[in-house]
């Protein structure tokens, strides 16, 4: 219980994402030039509805892993938020020099998964889609959960199962289309590269090289 009581403070971190949203909004408002990036393989997804649902889980999904990571493993957890930060930010960035936009399809019937979807759609421009933020920060906790260990297989499974409904959920609800989620994996890759293996390396590296030395002193 202590431990956990220690790690708590840790989760104020968590309040850097309401002020990426609020950034992000100010992007959203922004009028510019959208592209349509779009290909034919992205009109030939259709629109479906029901896949509101993984979308939406999004705002559960990143904060309850963000949450059991910082009380698992702390550094992953540091590290996970410090990489989705950075990649929010890059994408921020690519937001204001190039602007791209999403056809949306005309919502038709009215129920509960339609009326979602509208709600999604009035609430959020379709532009700014390229990198998607929604693909980024859900394929970056997958990466990072391959670094928690002793994870339950339930639990392991959950990650890896809804965090791929929520990254193809963009599509088929079309808010993002296939390059927006390439892009976003593609900087996902790149970021947990060099925060989780690259400085990893160069730290055991270090941490040999002192151990050699102070062996070498001992004798």
């Amino acid at each position: 219980m202590n431990r956990l009581i220690k790690k708590a403070p840790f989760l104020l971190f968590l309040l850097v994402i309401p002020l990426l949203a609020k950034i992000y909004e100010l992007l959203n408002n922004r009028t510019h030039k959208a592209v349509d990036i779009s290909s034919s393989i992205d009109q030939a997804i259709p629109f479906l509805s029901i896949f509101i649902i993984p979308y939406i889980l999004w705002y559960g999904y990143i904060f309850c892993y963000l949450i059991y990571f910082c009380f698992k493993d702390t550094k992953v957890y540091l590290k996970t938020l410090s990489l989705i930060v950075v990649a929010e930010l890059v994408c921020f960035a690519v937001y204001f020099f190039f602007q791209t936009t999403v056809p949306r399809p005309t919502i038709v019937g009215d129920n509960l998964l339609n009326n979602l979807v509208q709600w999604i759609y009035t609430n959020d421009r379709p532009v700014n889609c390229f990198p998607s933020i929604h693909v980024l920060t859900t394929f970056a906790i997958m990466l990072a959960s391959l670094h928690i260990k002793n994870k339950h297989l339930l639990n392991n499974l959950c990650i890896h199962v809804i965090g791929s409904l929520i990254i193809i959920s963009t599509l088929f609800v079309k808010q993002h289309v296939i390059l927006d989620m390439i892009g976003s994996m593609f900087l996902v890759t790149f970021l947990y590269g060099i925060s989780f293996e690259f400085l990893s390396i160069r730290v055991a590296q270090k941490t040999k090289t002192i151990y050699v030395k102070n062996n070498s002193l001992e004798e």
